[in-house]
C-alpha cells in the first residue's frame, strides 16, 4: 500500500516502510461502503493529526490535569502541545514519520499524552500499551508490530524498564531517565500528511478470553468513532476524571482525543483508588461518567461515599461488559441517570441508548443502532454489525479472515435479541455457554440473579470440569464490605426464591477480595476459569 504526503518545510521526504503492504492481515472495505461512509460525511478523509492540531489551536487555554501522587502535573493544552511537538521534532530527525510505528507503554501521565499526540501529529501508527502489562505481554506486543520507536517509563507498579525487551528498537525514551533527550529545542510545526485509510492505531484488546489480539484501525475509522462517542454525552456532564488506562483503546480516547475534539478540560488520575476518586470528587469538583459498572459500584460501595457525592454521578453510560439489570435499578434509584451502549475494540460503537432515552431501553437494553451502523443477528442469535467506525482487521491474517466476511460485516461472537424498536440486548457470548449435561446454561443469566443476592457487589458464573455433567455451573463472589458473606445454601434458596430452573443454579460458591480485570476493568473470566480448575487438579492430585 502506498501513501503520500507532503510538508511545505520539506516537500521531497517520503512515508517510510510499512508492515501493512502485500499480505497485509487488513481486510478491504467492500467500495460501495467506502462511498457511501464519504457522502454521508462520516469518513471525511481528515487524519487524526489534524484533527488534534485543529482542536488543539481552538482550546490553547484548556486544563490539563495529572492526579497522581507519583507524578503529579498541571497545565494547560497549549504547554502539552508544545512538549509533543518538541518530542514530535526529535522523532522525526530520528527518521520516525508516516508509515513507521511508535508505541508506548505509559500509566495516565502528561508523558502519555505528549507522546500520543506527537505520534498523530508525525502520521504513524500508534500501539498503546496497558501500563500494568508484564515481561511477557509487551515482549509479545513489541515482537508482533516491530515499532520504529517506543516510549515507556522507568518503573510504576510492579513493572521496572528492561532494556533488553526492547533492545530491537531503533528509539527509545523512558520518562525518569531520557525522555527529554528526544526532545529538539525548537517545535515540529503542522503536521505531516499520511493517507487517512492508513493505520493509525493498533489495540491489543484486553483479553477476556484469550491472547490478547491487534486491532487495526485507521484514521477514518478512528476519527469517526471520536466524533460519535463524544455525540453521545451529556451536554451537562461536567469536567470529567480518566482512570481507565490510556495504553487501552477506549481510555485513550476518551482521555487524549474526544476531550480535545470538545475544548474540555482533561483529568486524569494513574491509579484506580476508588477513595481517593471521591475526594477528588468534592475537591476538584470532578465528575465521574461510567466505563464498566464496577467503576460506579466499587465508588458506591466505599466507605467513605457519602450521597453529596450524587452530584458528581449524575450520569452513568454504561458499557464494556454486561450491564445486569440490578445494577442499572439500583443506580437509576439513586437518581443516577444509567444509559448503556455496546461495542468492541473491533467496532468500538454497535448500538447505545442516549441519556434522554425511555427508562425502560436506558435500562434493560443496549441501545439501538448508532448513525451508520448496521446490525443484524445470525440464524444461532449471534450479532453481527458493520459501521464507519469498524476496524481494518487484526495483525493475524487468520483472525480477520475468520471474523469478517467478504461484505464487510464483523461476527462479534456475542448473542443477542432486537426488539419490536430495534433496541438490542446482549444475552450471552458463544463462547460463554455452560453445557451441563449437554444442556446449554446462559452464563448471563445466572449472573442477573447472583447480583441480587444479598451482600453481593459483584459476581460471575463461570463452567467448571464435572467429571459427571462434563461441566457444572461455579458462582464466583466478590462481597460487599461489613457485610456477612453468603454460603452454599443461602445461595441455593435465593436462586429457588428467584425460580429460576434447578439445573441453572451454581453448585460452588467461591469468595475473592478481587477479580482479575483487564485494563478497562472488565473481570477476566478466563483467568478464574483457569485458577478454578488447577486448584481442582491439585486438591485431585493430593488425594491421590
Amino acid at each position: 500500500m502506498a501513501h503520500s504526503w507532503r510538508t511545505k518545510e520539506d516537500p521531497a521526504e517520503s512515508p517510510s516502510a510499512t508492515p501493512f503492504g502485500p499480505g497485509s492481515p487488513m481486510r478491504e472495505v467492500p467500495p460501495a461502503l467506502a462511498v457511501r461512509y464519504r457522502e454521508a460525511g462520516w469518513w471525511t478523509d481528515e487524519t487524526l493529526g489534524e484533527l488534534l492540531a485543529r482542536s488543539l489551536a481552538g482550546a490553547p487555554g484548556a486544563t490539563f490535569r495529572v492526579h497522581s501522587r507519583i507524578r503529579p502535573w498541571s497545565g494547560t493544552f497549549a504547554e502539552v502541545e508544545r512538549i509533543a511537538r518538541r518530542l514530535a521534532a526529535g522523532l522525526r530527525r530520528r527518521g520516525v514519520g508516516p508509515g513507521d510505528i511508535v508505541a508506548f507503554q505509559l500509566p495516565n501521565w502528561m508523558e502519555a499524552a505528549a507522546t500520543y499526540w506527537a505520534a498523530a501529529l508525525l502520521g504513524t501508527t500508534v500501539v498503546p500499551i496497558a501500563h500494568f502489562y508484564g515481561r511477557k505481554e509487551l515482549g509479545y506486543i513489541l515482537g508482533a508490530v516491530t515499532p520504529k520507536a517506543f516510549i515507556t517509563c522507568e518503573r510504576f507498579g510492579h513493572n521496572e524498564f528492561d532494556p533488553q525487551l526492547c533492545a530491537a528498537v531503533p528509539v527509545v525514551g523512558v520518562v525518569g531517565r531520557d525522555f527529554e533527550d528526544l526532545f529538539e529545542p525548537e517545535p515540529m510545526d503542522g503536521v505531516l500528511r499520511t493517507d487517512p485509510d492508513h493505520p493509525a492505531c493498533i489495540a491489543f484488546t484486553s483479553g477476556t478470553t484469550r491472547a490478547p489480539k491487534g486491532v487495526v484501525h485507521s484514521h477514518n475509522t478512528l476519527g469517526y468513532e471520536v466524533r460519535q462517542l463524544a455525540g453521545m454525552y451529556p451536554p451537562d456532564r461536567g469536567d470529567q476524571l480518566t482512570s481507565a488506562p490510556v495504553g487501552h483503546f477506549i481510555g485513550m480516547l476518551n482521555a487524549l482525543l474526544i476531550p480535545v475534539l470538545d475544548g474540555a478540560p482533561i483529568h486524569l488520575l494513574d491509579l484506580w483508588d476508588p477513595g481517593r476518586v471521591l475526594e477528588l470528587m468534592e475537591t476538584e469538583n470532578i465528575c465521574v461518567g461510567g466505563g464498566v459498572s464496577y467503576f460506579v459500584t466499587s465508588l458506591l460501595d466505599h466507605p467513605g461515599y457519602k450521597p453529596s457525592h450524587l452530584t458528581q454521578l449524575r450520569y452513568a453510560g454504561l458499557g464494556g461488559a454486561a450491564v445486569p439489570a440490578a445494577v442499572s435499578t439500583r443506580l437509576e434509584r439513586l437518581g443516577i441517570t444509567v444509559f448503556r451502549s455496546y461495542g468492541s475494540t473491533e467496532h468500538p460503537s454497535i448500538t447505545g441508548s442516549p441519556s434522554t432515552a425511555p427508562a425502560a431501553k436506558r435500562l434493560f437494553t443496549d441501545g439501538n443502532a448508532l448513525p451508520g451502523v448496521e446490525v443484524r443477528l445470525s440464524e444461532d442469535g449471534e450479532i453481527i454489525s458493520r459501521g464507519p467506525d469498524l476496524c481494518l482487521g487484526y495483525t493475524d491474517p487468520e483472525l480477520t479472515a475468520r471474523a469478517f466476511d467478504a461484505d464487510g460485516w464483523y461476527h462479534t461472537g456475542d448473542i443477542g435479541i432486537l426488539d419490536a424498536d430495534g433496541y438490542l440486548t446482549i444475552t450471552d457470548r458463544l463462547s460463554d455457554i455452560i453445557i451441563r449435561g449437554g444442556e446449554n446454561v446462559s452464563a448471563l443469566e445466572v449472573e442477573e440473579v447472583l447480583l441480587t443476592l444479598p451482600g453481593v457487589a459483584e459476581g460471575v458464573a463461570v463452567a467448571v470440569p464435572d467429571p459427571r455433567l462434563g461441566e457444572r455451573t461455579a458462582a464466583v463472589v466478590r462481597c460487599l464490605p461489613d457485610r456477612p458473606e453468603p454460603d452454599i445454601e443461602a445461595l441455593r434458596a435465593h436462586f429457588a426464591q428467584a425460580g429460576l430452573a434447578k439445573q441453572k443454579w451454581p453448585e460452588e460458591l467461591h469468595i475473592v477480595a478481587d477479580f482479575p480485570r483487564t485494563p478497562s476493568g472488565k473481570i477476566q473470566k478466563f483467568a478464574i476459569r483457569a485458577d478454578l480448575t488447577a486448584a481442582r487438579d491439585e486438591a485431585v492430585a493430593t488425594e491421590h
